[in-house]
């Protein structure tokens, strides 16, 4: 059964505040929102000061030019009295079948290369064989759901002590979620975030990636070792395109794609 998106709004705030709130979070003036959505800077005012009610159809459009995430697009709903327009369905619903079948085909088709899918907080879906055999030896306790790939990642007891460029990519992802903390308003994604970056983080000592090599990266890549061997990654991450339901908007595909020619060549002789 499909169940409507839980409400995040106080709607004793009323509808105003919070799209003062998102349009400050963008850093988009009254009149700039009002260009882009056909509309005019004094009704913005009205509706940010309460003094006029928008309709669905105008809030929904100054949430998609504010690029407001569809979760917290139905909060504004609520808090402007009208029913929240995107459900959200568990994933193991009956009706979610395709969506789960055509995942689990397009991480297979990624094999030998590792991918997973990820949910707004890291919460590992599902992923591939592949990825399985990166973290052999990592203990179960991380590896218990729900299985987070940040902390899988970062973890002193997870492959952090096998990333050779740990500080980089420690960096990159740190990086990364700041900057969805900074356009989403999520409490859970900053748990997380808190407690990966309080991770103590050990000098792994010169790789091959800060001194220099001959293989010409066209992006910080991810170097991890896996028995004896450094493999070298590019992250690739996509989402769906116009999601209607909140689940799978935020749901992200990760692959890590090699990135030199002897991780191919490792990958395809150690397929898992």
């Amino acid at each position: 059964m499909t169940t409507a998106a839980p409400a995040q709004a106080n709607p004793t705030s009323g509808v105003g505040p919070l799209l003062r709130g998102w349009r400050e979070r963008r850093k988009v003036s009254q009149l700039e929102l009002a260009l882009r959505a056909d509309s005019s800077a004094r009704h913005i005012s009205f509706i940010e000061t309460g003094r006029s009610r928008p309709s669905e159809e105008t809030l929904l459009r100054l949430a998609d030019h504010l690029d407001v995430p569809m979760r917290d697009r139905n909060s504004l709903l609520l808090a402007a009295g009208y029913a929240p327009r995107f459900r959200q369905t568990p994933l193991d619903d009956p009706s979610m079948g395709p969506l789960r079948e055509g995942l689990e085909q397009l991480l297979t088709g990624y094999e030998p290369y590792p991918a997973l899918v990820v949910d707004a907080t890291y919460d590992v879906i599902t992923a591939n064989r592949s990825l399985a055999m990166l973290l052999e030896g990592v203990p179960e306790h991380l590896l218990a759901p729900p299985l987070n790939a940040m902390r899988l990642t970062l973890h002193p007891e997870g492959l952090a002590p096998r990333i050779r460029n740990l500080r980089e990519w420690r960096g990159h992802l740190l990086h990364q979620m700041e900057r969805q903390i900074a356009l989403q308003r999520s409490d859970a994604l900053r748990a997380v975030y808190e407690e990966v970056a309080a991770y103590p983080v050990e000098d792994p000592g010169v790789d091959a990636f800060e001194a220099g090599t001959d293989v010409p990266y066209f992006a910080l890549p991810l170097r991890v070792e896996h028995d004896g061997h450094v493999l070298s990654f590019i992250s690739s991450i996509s989402t769906f395109n116009t999601p209607m339901d909140v689940t799978v908007a935020e749901l992200a595909i990760e692959t890590l794609l090699p990135a030199d020619p002897a991780t191919v060549k490792y990958l395809q002789t150690h397929q898992p």
